[in-house]
């Protein structure tokens, strides 16, 4: 499918991009060309910075009501194009079919639920010990937001930010990875043709160095957000101080799944199953480690290897495949390597490690388990973020918390036991954001955040609001 030649969505206009340049957007699943994208650089990016700024100003002058109005008409108008949208991001992140849905879901989600979350946020009065004086805190856009977006999940992370910082007053300028634009850059066609105000929304990429870095060190943003690596966020944060901005960063992540020997074990591997392989393993809140309990240990590797054996591979609307390639080459080749890695340092492959044979173009990687795996292969210590599982063994809960908490990441953690106490015990000791029990639930409702190295404040949930408001008191001699 192609999707043809696309454009930058700046001050509400579809333009090309200053210096003409485009890019081709190969499918990971076959690399054939899906688009040709507008390529901005370092003047596109000061447009966008002078148009959001306009456009905050007529933005946060509106009431919280018509602000609703128009990303309720947002919302429909990107119903009526789910199907364009969805094959887009199958194409350009070679998803599943289903797979694709979620990002639809979680955009649409996040229009509605975030202009009802602003409306409970009310001002605060704070009592005056002395009856002098009247004070109220009171909530307001804090001015034009930049977000920086992963190209895992292309318009489930536009969501993430769109929401709340239209609902807040915020005008935004949104990045979608140089990997995964196509979606995006459609939703500016979507905005374009709904006449949404002017400089409220852009949308353009590029080269980093050239787009990112010129809006970073602007100091026209308040607000910087971003969904990436690590590496990228401490970067980010480095070009922001040119002046004071809030931020807010989803990053990296080395989920430790652990299942006891008092668990459900068929409810643990249905999830190993899914966090692990659905969008290829490429999901920043994925199980990276996976901790199983001596006593079940023969037990679970047997039955997570037979299933894993029936996963299929394939993309798309018309196929039934489980799960889809990977997102371009160099992840192909990483995996490649941490199989390696790990098979010279002793490791076991009980499936996959490998090439497909049947796949001879696109970027495609066989779902892997590896056995005897240690602590000093790359599987434990980086995050993959791809379809490797690698299946340690421990024996006390001591050395559970251990091995768990043995990263620089902290975003999810994963946890099977019936054990009331130890449950207690492990969400108070596991060093992340998310600590999830004998099951998952992710939500627009439910917030989503890191600590230590996997990053700072909250997408989700109305705790993504105040990534976006500052807070002013006001006071008032009586």
């Amino acid at each position: 499918m192609y999707f043809g030649s696309l454009k930058l969505y700046i001050g509400g206009q579809l333009i090309e991009a200053n210096n003409g340049g485009k890019q081709t957007i190969l499918c990971p699943a076959n690399e054939k060309p899906i688009a040709e994208v507008a390529w901005a650089d370092e003047t596109d990016a000061q447009k966008a910075l002078e148009a959001a700024l306009e456009g905050f100003k007529y933005w946060s002058g509106l009431s919280l009501s018509k602000r609703t109005e128009w990303m309720s008409k947002l919302r429909t108008a990107i119903l009526e194009k789910e199907a364009l949208l969805r094959q887009a991001i199958i194409h350009e992140m070679g998803k599943t079919y289903d797979g694709s849905y979620e990002d639809i879901e979680a955009i649409t989600n996040a229009l509605e639920f975030y202009p009802k979350a602003m409306a409970d946020v009310k001002d605060e009065a704070i009592p005056d010990q002395e009856n002098t004086h009247r004070h109220v805190m009171v909530h307001q856009a804090a001015g034009v937001a930049v977000a920086y977006l992963a190209w895992n999940f292309p318009l489930l992370n536009v969501g993430f930010k769109i929401g709340p910082a239209l609902a807040s007053g915020c005008s935004l300028i949104i990045k979608p990875s140089e990997i995964s634009p196509v979606s995006s850059y459609l939703l500016g066609e979507i905005l374009h043709d709904i006449n949404f105000p002017v400089g409220v929304i852009n949308i353009l990429t590029g080269p980093p160095e050239k787009v990112a870095t010129t809006m970073t060190k602007s100091n026209i943003p308040s607000v910087v957000t971003m969904i990436g690596s690590t590496k990228t966020g401490k970067q980010v944060i480095a070009d922001s101080s040119s002046s004071i901005k809030k931020l807010s960063m989803e990053l990296g992540g080395n989920a430790p799944f652990i299942v006891f020997d008092d668990a459900d074990m068929n409810a643990a591997i249905d999830l190993a199953i899914g966090i692990k392989f659905g969008n290829c393993g490429q999901i920043c809140v994925a199980a990276n480690r996976f901790f199983v309990h001596e006593n079940i240990y023969d037990d679970f590797l047997t039955s997570y290897v037979d299933r894993v054996r029936k996963l299929k591979l394939g993309f798309g609307k018309d196929s039934d495949g489980d799960m889809g390639p990977l997102v371009n080459r160099q992840g192909q080749k990483r995996m490649k390597d941490i199989v390696s890695d790990a098979i010279t340092k002793g490791a076991t492959i009980e499936t996959g490690g490998k090439i497909p044979e049947d796949f001879d173009k696109g970027y495609w990687f066989e779902p892997t388990v590896l056995s005897n795996v240690t602590t000093d292969m790359v599987a434990y210590q980086q995050e993959t973020f791809g379809p490797i599982a690698p299946i340690f063994k421990f024996k006390t809960d001591e050395e559970a918390l251990e091995l768990a908490n043995d990263t620089e990441y902290g975003l999810a953690s994963y946890l099977f036991t019936k054990n009331v106490e130890r449950q207690a015990r492990f969400a108070n000791e596991l060093q992340f954001g998310e600590v999830q029990i004998n099951g998952v639930k992710y939500a627009i409702y439910l917030p989503h955040g890191g600590i230590k190295n996997s990053g700072i404040g909250h997408d989700c949930s109305v705790l993504a609001l105040d990534d976006y408001l500052i807070k002013k008191r006001v006071t008032t001699t009586i």
